[in-house]
Formats: C-alpha cells, structure tokens, sequence
C-alpha cells in the first residue's frame, strides 16, 4: 500500500470513528441505546480492538445510539483496550460462556441485541444486515449463517464444518424444529423481546443450543443471512469433543420423545412381533421362530416399556424444553391417578401369575409331560414383568407428581 492510500485509510477511518462515537453510548451516557452488542471476552486482547471497531463501523451506517458490552473473565488487558474504545465493561461473577451472555444481556438496554465472540471470526461490520429483518418485522432473531455463506482457510476445522456443525444442526432441526442451516453460529440479533421471552439457564457452550431451541419451542421467528466467516486471532478456547458432546447430551436431555418416547416404540414394537411369531410357531424364509425368539421378543418388550415410563417421569419430575406430545403420555400425565395405575398393574399381574400357578401345579400333578408350550409360560411371565413394573411406576409417578 502507498503512503497516499495508508493515509486515505487512516483519514477514511478517523471519519468514521468520529461518526460511531456521535452514536456510541458510553456508561457515562443519559442516552438510552437503541442497539446493545454484546461480546463474552476471555484474554482476547488480540482481536478485541479490530472487534469494536468494526461495530463501530456497522453503528456509523446505522446512525443509531449504540452500546458495546463487553462481558469479560479475562487476566490480559482485554478489558483496558475495551474501555479505551469506549465500551462498557462488565465482569461476570461466575464462569461460563453462556453465564457471560445472560450476565451481559441483563444490562443491555437495547431495544435490540447483537451477540457475538471478539476474536475476529465474525465479521461486526455486517449488524446491519443482521438487524434489518429483524427491525422490520420479518424475524424475532436473524443469525449469521456461515455454512450458507463463505468460510475462510484456517477459520474452522474440516471436523467442525464437515461433520460436527451440519450434524448438530440436523440434531437441533429434527429435535425442536429450528429450521436453520447453521444453528451454532454465534453471530445474532434479535429483539429484547424475543429474548424475554427464553428461559435461559445453562452456562457453558451449550448456551448457543438452548437460545434456538427455546425460539423454536416458542414459536419465534429466526432467519439467516449468510456471512464470512474469518480466521481467529488469539488462542483457540473451544474443546471439539466435550462441548460438541455437551450440545448433543443437552438437546436429547430436553427432548424426551426422542431420548425415551421413540426408542421404547421401537423395542416394544420389535418385542411384540417376535412374541406374535414365535407364539403361532411360524417359519419365514426358513427362520423358525420358537423359545429363543420368544425370550429375545420378551426383552425388547420389558426394556421398552421400562424406557417408555421414563419418558412419562421425566415429563413430570423435569421441565424440559421439547415437552413429550405423544398422546399416550399426555393423557396419563393429565388424568392419571396412582389407583387407577396400580389395578392395572395389579390385574395384569394377577392375570400371568395365576396361568403360572396353574402351570406349576400341572407339574406337581402330572410331571413335565404335561406342562403347556414354554412360549405360553414366557408370555405370562413378561405380563407378571409388566404388571409389576407398572404397579411400582405408579406409585414412582404419584410421588414424583406430588412433589412436583
């Protein structure tokens, strides 16, 4: 570059941080902001000053009064230089990435909130953009979708872009409807609104995860516009396995249906149709279905149902963000009564241990001769099972109900 040109970029640039700090709304400002932006720091004292002052590019097309938040657990002088530029510095009392975030968005003032991380891998200078759809209506939060748009050499792993990011977000798309193509992009903005409207509780990188699924469980609208996404500038503080694993326990933790629900149907069904062959003794192409088959569709069929009772105590003692629908589970967590349970229980397990006694005394009398088909006997035997466990789970459920 020639002196003349460094020169033009210099004086190019002096303009427009003399715009931005017309409109940037500093601690000591009677000003109410319009836009809050908000950045978790965490020794990012090499890309917090490129940070701000692309915002402050962003709030010089914007023209409207603007506060940078910078929510900061650092040791460097990240938050000296953050000062320096005219950002509100807060420390969060408890550690976190999400903490950071629900820290930082309690002092936000903003009618509208952008969120995103300071070490240059988002491009600040692309708010207005994110703000426009949500500013005229069209959406309650607008995120920044890098898998859409251009991911820069060096910027992610081929893990995170391949494989990690498009499957997390299939898992959130299937589990919560979200509807997007790049559900842990961190770069967002949405209305103070919408974010009043999300129960937010977790601390750690999961955060991203939660603040979509709980849109998407409130039937809030998010759009995307895609972006580039850029090379970070500091020390990689993202842990591939454990915090991709974190998203992946939280979203099935909150999402019972398929955690329980849709696996324990799956068993049951399996269970049964064996139990139904190997009962009627049928052969298909040339497997012959008799005891084993039996004792393997009984399994499927006790663990299922176990599982499936897991679903209904977790809609009850749990609060989860996807809340079971299935009709079954729905109906029973609404009208259910221990005694009404229980006597099902019980008359299921009358039904198995009588046809048992009776077996059994066919053998005192009579000798092994004359004891039934073994498929029968394993049939009463997974009722006994069943109605057993339906007569604890009751009572399980009852307790969890009233303590709930």
């Amino acid at each position: 570059m020639t002196i003349q040109a460094n020169q033009a970029n210099q004086a190019s640039q002096q303009g427009i941080t003399k715009t931005a700090d017309e409109f940037l709304v500093t601690p000591e400002s009677e000003v109410t902001p319009v836009l809050s932006v908000v950045m978790p720091t965490l020794n990012e004292e090499k890309g917090i000053v490129e940070c701000i002052d692309r915002i402050k590019t962003a709030i010089s097309e914007l023209r409207v009064p603007t506060e940078i938040i910078v929510s900061d657990s650092s040791t460097d002088t990240t938050p000296e230089l953050a000062r320096e530029r005219g950002a509100t510095v807060v420390t969060p009392d408890e550690p976190g990435y999400g903490y950071a975030y629900r820290y930082a968005f309690n002092k936000a003032r903003g009618e509208y909130i952008a969120m995103g991380d300071a070490d240059t891998t988002y491009d600040f200078e692309m708010i207005p953009q994110l703000l426009e759809p949500v500013q005229n209506g069209d959406a309650d939060i607008c995120m920044g979708s890098r898998l859409e748009g251009e991911i820069r050499d060096g910027s992610m792993p081929p893990l995170h872009k391949y494989v990690g990011n498009p499957l997390l977000t299939r898992f959130l798309n299937t589990f919560y409807g979200a509807g997007v193509s790049d559900a842990h992009s961190g770069f967002r903005v949405f209305t103070k609104d919408a974010l009043e409207t999300l129960e937010l509780e977790t601390t750690g990188m999961e955060f991203a995860s939660e603040m979509i699924m709980e849109a998407g469980a409130n039937n809030l609208t998010i759009e995307e516009v895609p972006i580039i996404y850029h090379e970070r500038e500091g020390e990689e503080t993202l842990d591939s396995f454990s915090d991709g694993w974190r998203h992946v326990r939280f979203m099935l933790v909150n999402a019972p249906d398929y955690l329980f629900s849709y696996p324990a149907l799956l068993l049951v069904s399996v269970g049964a149709v064996l139990m139904s062959l190997s009962i009627a003794r049928l052969s298909i192409g040339g497997v012959n279905f008799g005891i084993q088959t039996m004792v393997g569709g009984s399994l499927l069929a006790i663990v299922g149902y176990q599982v499936w009772t897991l679903a209904l105590f977790s809609s009850i003692a749990a609060n989860p963000i996807n809340k079971p629908d299935g009709a079954l589970v729905g109906i029973i967590r609404e009208q259910f009564q221990l005694e009404h349970g229980a006597s099902i229980g019980i008359l299921a397990a009358a039904v198995g241990i009588l046809y048992l006694g009776s077996v059994f005394g066919q053998w005192l009398l009579a000798g092994e001769a004359a004891l039934p088909s073994a498929t029968a006997t394993l049939l009463a035997s997974t009722v006994v099972v069943l109605g057993l466990q339906t007569v604890f789970g009751s009572f399980f459920m009852s307790m969890l109900a009233d303590s709930s």
